[in-house]
């Protein structure tokens, strides 16, 4: 009962419309405009030891935090609204909670009224509660959260690793507050004031000589909507340092070579409650003396003599990670012939297996004993009847 008293006898009262000089349909941008002009020239740092700026800038603020919020605006106008047409001053008898004579007699009850309005959460506490509630806060005091930075590192891992995942330790170097000054950038021990350049915002906003306007870090407080007079001896004012930690990180089976791993939440850690930043991991995957790759499937090359091309043979090729296989070359297989192995390739992200490529390579000797010359001699005089070339020079 004591917050709906204050609320009634404190807040139904002001015109936030008419401490900033607007009227009741005026848009953001002229209501942002108008604040910034009063509060730059009332600020307390432009007027030191004018009471009467100082309680001027305040009330700027005040009026700013509710209608300058799309959504506390919304719910302002409502309770004037409300007000205008019953009035809710301090004259309501029974008050919002209301057993007593209520809003205009009968009975009325506005805090069930309210309660209708606002869902079955509450009544006019629960409805306006936020709306008035951070207007007294005052604006520019709680610095908002602030993400951490993303941060980028690599891994160079073995060629098997990269088909069945692995865990490394990765070493990272990052921004994160300061150790000093905790991030405020001010040195210990010295009290803050809101930013004069940003009016405690945390953005300004400038102009691209057009009809549009782009909102932009502040220069002087950084975003942190507050300043110190005596920076940080340690970061000189930027709030910032460095950290070093090694983290453990899973990289998954089946990660190709060149591959951009995020980790969520593994980055900078993040100011004021914010939430960390992003680890993103560039993975280098070092090549197999045996085996390539190619999508989900390894590769083989297998040499292969001309006698089993042109013959036909058997073939015991290995497999990585498990048993040899027998490949079935056929008679009169050409060099370059590719056969598929099912099941014997990389891990696919469902948990199932690519294949095998073994492509034929046919091994022609560099050197040939007496007994291989003369076979092969009697092959050439076999087959002298059948050149290989003639179709080259068909027109």
């Amino acid at each position: 009962m004591a917050d709906n008293e204050g609320f009634r006898n404190d807040w139904a009262t002001k015109d936030f419309y008419q401490v900033l000089g607007v009227a009741k349909d005026a848009s953001a941008a002229d209501i942002k405009k108008a604040y910034r002009k009063l509060a730059r020239a009332n600020h307390p740092d432009s007027n030191p030891g004018d009471e009467a700026k100082h309680e001027k800038f305040k009330a700027v603020a005040e009026a700013y935090d509710v209608i300058g919020d799309e959504a506390k605006r919304a719910k302002y106008d409502e309770f004037r609204a409300l007000q205008a047409q019953g009035g809710f001053g301090t004259g309501m008898g029974g008050g919002f909670g209301g057993g007593g004579g209520g809003f205009g007699g009968g009975g009325f009850n506005l805090d069930d009224l309210l309660r209708d309005r606002a869902g079955a959460g509450g009544g006019i506490g629960d409805m306006f509660g936020d709306l008035f509630g951070g207007a007294q806060r005052g604006r520019g005091q709680q610095p908002r959260p602030r993400r951490g930075a993303d941060v980028e590192s690599s891994a160079t891992i073995g060629f098997t690793d990269a088909l069945d995942g692995v865990t490394v330790s990765l070493r990272l170097t990052s921004d994160s507050a300061c150790p000093t000054c905790q991030g405020t950038g001010g040195k210990p021990g010295t009290r803050p004031h809101i930013c004069p350049e940003c009016e405690g915002a945390g953005f300004v906003v400038s102009g691209t000589g057009g009809a549009f306007s782009i909102n932009e870090t502040c220069p002087a407080c950084g975003g942190r909507q507050l300043v110190y007079d005596e920076p940080c001896p340690t970061c000189h004012g930027s709030g910032r340092g460095t950290s070093s930690r090694t983290i453990q990180a899973r990289i998954p089976a089946g990660v190709k070579d060149g591959a951009r791993i995020r980790l969520k939440g593994k980055g900078a850690p993040g100011e004021n409650g914010g939430p960390a930043g992003d680890l993103f991991v560039k993975v280098k995957v070092t090549p197999h003396r045996v085996f390539g790759r190619k999508d989900d499937n390894l590769t083989i090359d297998v040499p292969v003599s001309f006698d089993e091309a042109a013959l036909g043979a058997e073939v015991k090729i290995p497999t990585l990670g498990g048993a040899p296989v027998t490949l079935k070359i056929p008679a009169g297989t050409p060099n370059g012939r590719t056969f598929r192995v099912r099941g014997k390739g990389a891990t696919r992200r469902d948990g199932s297996k690519g294949d095998l490529l073994a492509t034929v390579e046919v091994q022609v000797p560099a050197h040939l004993d007496p007994t291989a010359r003369e076979a092969l001699e009697a092959y050439r005089a076999a087959t002298a009847g059948k050149p290989l070339r003639a179709g080259l020079f068909d027109s």
